[in-house]
């Protein structure tokens, strides 16, 4: 029971609007239920911000690429809108949650949501959900980002899950009154196309399976709550062409070496991830500390020149790269004597291929590029939170490369960020 009202007080608090951050996202996105009253809902909100680079035409997770002959630019990271409708459903009728979300900034227009959801009402258990909505993996792909501390996703979260969303369909169970033992769970399975939100079409046959499994917080003691997920992604992307590659150890030197059978015309390369989260809440006299953890590692099959999940199928003499990855990010967030300020550090590393490092990239003939060079970054902010609707973030990120044989990355790359950024909300 005490846990049951633990979990209650959280949810509350999560729906009431303050500014203090979240441990267990429960109305971000659109993977998760909403609690708002039935009727129609309009939301959104702006991020307009500038931002130093420390040298010109740098290539960055930071928001993007700077223009050659560019180190600092103004930028409308985000400006979306976001339109709801709810229907409970009367008795044992089902209910029905739709969504249409669009992002607008002088790169364009673009859809980011349009996923409608049927919510069982005769156990208050299970919901379908269909259309385009942010994939179920991991806690920060699922964070929205009007929330989040840092300016960005992780480089580990933007490689592996571009764009965050997919088309698909997807089974959830959360329970939506009390029920033993299930109040604390929540777990969502889906089927998803693969590329992700960026092609007009799928690409092949085979189908991700995405699925996740989550602990909502409990309170461990009067002072700490913990949530907690496992995920997993199984899925593959098909080899167009009779070209694969592997990394291997060859005669005392590794290298991509080209699997050239005619077998591998039309069958599938994996692109297999398995994840954990935690989040932990610690309430002091300082201000409340929020720690999170990620960590997600697998096989990715991308193509010669980025990680990235392809978004088309390859043809010629081309052929896709098989790699094994690891990766993670480490948050510590600190409420000072207020909510209204926040000390955000942040740590995270992305290894695309886990089975080359350092000099051996880029030596001649072994096939390696910068698609397998190791980042890691180290961001330090400030947020500011002038009220629930208007915020002040001030983000400097130390990005770190893997001094390797390439040209151009022998040692480190000048391309720390500063971003300051406000971000209006409704």
């Amino acid at each position: 029971m005490v846990i049951k009202n633990a979990i209650h007080a959280l949810c509350l608090l999560g729906f009431s609007g303050t500014v203090e951050a979240q441990l267990h996202i429960t109305k971000k996105d659109s993977v998760y239920f909403s609690k708002k009253k039935e009727g129609l809902i309009l939301s959104g909100y702006i991020q307009p911000q500038f931002q130093f680079a420390q040298q010109k035409g740098v290539t960055t997770v930071e928001g993007g690429d700077f223009a050659d002959g560019v180190s600092n630019r103004f930028m409308l990271r985000r400006s979306r809108v976001k339109v709801e409708y709810i229907l409970n459903g009367l008795q044992k009728n089902p209910g029905m949650h739709f969504a249409f979300q669009f992002d607008a900034s002088e790169r364009g227009f673009n859809i980011k949501d349009i996923w409608g959801r049927i919510q069982e009402n005769n156990w208050k258990l299970f919901s379908l959900t269909t259309g385009l909505f942010v994939r179920p993996f991991g806690f920060e792909v699922n964070y929205s980002s009007s929330d989040r501390e840092t300016p960005e996703r992780g480089r580990m979260s933007q490689t592996l899950l571009k764009g965050e969303r997919d088309l698909g369909v997807m089974i959830s169970l959360d329970a939506r009154k009390q029920i033993r033992f299930l109040d604390v769970l929540k777990m969502d399975a889906g089927l998803f196309n693969g590329p992700g939100s960026g092609v007009k079409s799928d690409i092949d046959n085979r189908k991700d399976f995405i699925g996740r499994i989550s602990l909502k917080p409990i309170q461990l003691t009067k002072d700490i709550c913990l949530g907690t997920s496992v995920s997993a992604l199984l899925g593959g992307i098909q080899n167009n062409t009779r070209y694969v590659f592997n990394t291997v150890l060859q005669n005392g030197t590794r290298m991509q070496v080209k699997d050239s059978s005619i077998q591998n015309l039309g069958s599938y390369s994996p692109r297999k991830y398995i994840g954990a989260d935690v989040q932990i809440k610690i309430k002091n006299r300082i201000g409340d500390i929020e720690l999170r953890a990620e960590w997600v590692q697998g096989i990715q099959t991308a193509t010669a020149f980025s990680s990235a999940t392809p978004e088309a199928l390859l043809t010629g003499y081309d052929g896709f790269y098989k790699r094994n990855f690891k990766g993670a990010y480490f948050y510590f967030l600190q409420k000072i004597f207020s909510l209204k300020h926040q000390l955000v550090i942040k740590y995270d590393f992305y290894d695309p291929n886990t089975r080359v490092s350092g000099k051996e990239i880029g030596q001649p003939g072994t096939g390696f590029t910068q698609a397998d060079i190791k980042y890691n970054t180290l961001g330090l902010g400030y947020n500011y939170y002038f009220s629930e609707n208007i915020k002040l973030m001030l983000y400097y990120a130390s990005v770190k490369n893997e001094s390797s044989s390439l040209p151009g990355f022998t040692k480190d790359v000048r391309d720390n960020i500063l971003t300051t950024r406000l971000q209006f909300k409704f």
